[in-house]
């Protein structure tokens, strides 16, 4: 009986510091792929041939970019920017290591939603704007960016679901966090208890991030 208390206590201590490690992992990869991906979403936007600026160089060599990094593999981009994730934060293991390539997998993706988000901004209220005689940098954020919140809001929600499933494959880079522990313990030591608790875990993890996004959405909309 003392032996399955001691091995329940240790089992609780191990997924609680997971969960600790992803929440951690997906948290930072969230703000700083939103920061970053932001400026190349918000350059696509002005740069296409219905922005405020169009510019067909730019905004093709900027989309085949952000298309090039969207069609990496995760676990492959996990490898080759070793060398980087090594540069940037001295190492390239643990769970801090494993923010860089979550970040770095995740921008192309949020710049793509940010792009499509603010381009379903109704022409009408960019026309309004500039008949009142609105600068470009004014009809961006304050009719743009305000226009779109809640449709970027979405887009944060699906990154933040994608990057609970890539922080899985981190453990790979001893990232630590829920997948990690699923696979080590759950899926190559045969403990099943494990495998259903990470899985049970990552399942409402997923639910609550979707639920609290679709109420900030209908409180937004």
């Amino acid at each position: 009986m003392t032996g399955g208390i001691v091995s329940t206590t240790g089992m609780t201590e191990i997924i609680l510091t997971a969960l600790k490690q992803t929440v951690y992992m997906v948290f930072w990869a969230t703000v700083f792929s939103v920061i970053l991906g932001f400026i190349p979403g918000v350059i696509l936007t002005l740069t296409a041939p219905d922005g405020l600026k169009p510019n067909k160089a730019v905004y093709e060599g900027l989309s085949f970019v952000v298309n090039v990094f969207r069609s990496f593999p995760f676990i492959i981009l996990l490898v080759i920017l070793i060398p980087f994730t090594r540069m940037i934060i001295g190492k390239a293991i643990g769970t801090t290591a494993s923010i860089v390539p979550l970040t770095i997998s995740a921008i192309p993706f949020i710049a793509r939603i940010f792009e499509n988000s603010l381009r379903e901004t109704t022409p009408g209220v960019i026309e309004a704007a500039r008949s009142f005689g609105a600068s470009d940098l004014q009809i961006l954020f304050f009719v743009y960016v305000k226009e779109s919140i809640p449709r970027m809001l979405n887009g944060i929600v699906l990154l933040i679901i994608s990057l609970i499933g890539y922080s899985a494959m981190a453990g790979t880079v001893g990232g630590g966090g829920i997948g990690d522990i699923a696979i080590r313990f759950g899926y190559q030591q045969y403990k099943t208890d494990y495998l259903v608790v990470c899985s049970v875990l990552l399942i409402l993890f997923v639910q609550l991030i979707q639920m609290l996004g679709n109420h900030l959405y209908k409180r937004l909309s």
